[in-house]
């Protein structure tokens, strides 16, 4: 056998098809991983779908069924006139006449505080006790006056019983007329002395009642065997004049009151004044009278009804501004004593402005919001900005247009959808 075509056994043979397959395999290969690099991940059908269905931020999705559970009612974006308002700020005040200053009425030593600074009382809930020295005097005054007086009717009843035997005896003729008229000068004595006492028992009487203490208990000071009816009722008790808050507490138990001493502040803060701020140039355009709309930041989503009840005369000459008094009904006590407040105060000029039901408007993450529709099914939140209320009409500053159409009534199932989906995607 010729030297060139003899082979070693022990190596493979690879015929020349092999060597062509291997080759195009490899290239296949090659392709196909460069092609994988280049084009777009692609996903499961199962994760297509979810994926399909997955919806931009903001974005809720109702089918009709769902919608007709919720009651869902659209309303246009309306523009209506709208009077031009003038917005100021200003802080919250109590009104003066719902102030009470609680002071001793005498001097006297604190048995007893009922009360907390910032607690809530009610109409004639006890604020403290103490022990009134004046009212004890005036207790012991009136008992002594009362003996007295008792004193002078005994006196007196006997002087009618002898007056009333004179009159018969004289009839007799078994007394001289002189002695009759001398007893009946003493029964017009002693009858003078009984109308004395009685007027000294009157105007202790009239002392104790300035304290509190009325006729009934009057009547319980008549001191029995082994009591001393005075030592109760000196204890005088401070009470609260009407339903309020303690906005100012300074007693403390053992200490001496004096009647020029303040106690307790109770100030009722159902109705609060809010004083804005009314620029030089503006002053003109405020008038009393004039309901007002009063926002605060604690309440982003709610609006406050008042009315312009007073503008001062005084212009600030730092401020260039004169003080407007708005008059606000405080329900829970919502607004707070020297709160900020922005105020939109309403003038004779008219504007345009966007209207949308105040049941469109809600709340989330401190930030007012409406929901559009997009199309049949599809809702967007938006952020707005409130301006002022007109009856069930709230005005929308910025964040939707002539044209859009919200969701009035259900607008709080689809924030509540919203949410449900932020809470899915945060798990």
């Amino acid at each position: 056998m010729n030297a060139m075509t003899q082979t070693n056994p022990t190596e493979p043979r690879i015929s020349l098809r092999a060597l062509l397959v291997a080759v195009g395999v490899t290239a296949v290969l090659t392709g196909t991983a460069a092609w994988m690099l280049l084009r777009p991940a692609t996903v499961g059908p199962n994760v297509a779908e979810e994926h399909a269905d997955e919806l931009p931020p903001g974005i809720v999705e109702l089918t009709p069924d769902a919608q007709k559970n919720a009651a869902l009612g659209l309303r246009a974006v309306e523009v209506r006139p709208l009077p031009t308002t003038i917005d100021v700020t200003g802080s919250v005040a109590a009104e003066d006449a719902r102030i009470a200053h609680i002071r001793p009425l005498a001097r006297g030593l604190i048995e007893r505080v009922w009360v907390s600074l910032g607690e809530r009382v009610t109409k004639g809930q006890p604020l403290a006790t103490y022990d009134n020295i004046q009212l004890g005097e005036l207790v012991g005054d009136y008992l002594g006056a009362r003996a007295v007086l008792r004193q002078a009717e005994a006196d007196l009843d006997v002087k009618r019983r002898v007056v009333e035997r004179g009159r018969a005896l004289i009839k007799l003729e078994a007394i001289a007329q002189q002695t009759l008229d001398l007893r009946e000068a003493e029964l017009k004595t002693s009858e003078a002395g009984v109308a004395r006492d009685q007027a000294a028992v009157s105007r202790v009487e009239e002392q104790l009642h300035r304290f509190g203490l009325s006729d009934a208990d009057l009547k319980q000071l008549s001191p029995t065997e082994g009591t001393s009816p005075h030592r109760d009722a000196s204890h005088a008790v401070l009470r609260a004049p009407f339903d309020g808050v303690v906005t100012k507490y300074d007693v403390a138990l053992g200490e001496v009151a004096e009647p020029e001493r303040e106690l307790f502040t109770v100030t009722d803060l159902s109705s609060v004044w809010v004083l804005a701020d009314v620029y030089e140039k503006d002053i003109t355009k405020v008038r009393s009278g004039t309901d007002a709309v009063v926002r605060v930041d604690t309440y982003p989503d709610r609006t406050f009804a008042g009315r312009v009840t007073y503008v001062a005369d005084l212009i600030d000459p730092q401020t260039r501004s004169a003080k407007a008094r708005v008059v606000v009904a405080n329900p829970g006590t919502a607004l707070k004593l020297d709160m900020f407040a922005r105020v939109s105060i309403p003038t004779a000029e008219q504007r345009q402005g966007l209207l949308v039901p105040v049941a469109a408007v809600q709340t989330i993450d401190n930030q007012p919001v409406v929901f559009v529709q997009q199309s049949a099914n599809r809702f967007e939140r938006r952020n707005v900005e409130l301006g002022m209320t007109a009856g069930d009409l709230v005005e929308i500053r910025s964040g939707v247009q002539a044209g859009d159409t919200v969701v009035g009534a259900g607008s709080f199932y689809l924030k509540t959808a919203l949410l449900r989906e932020r809470i899915g995607d945060e798990h």
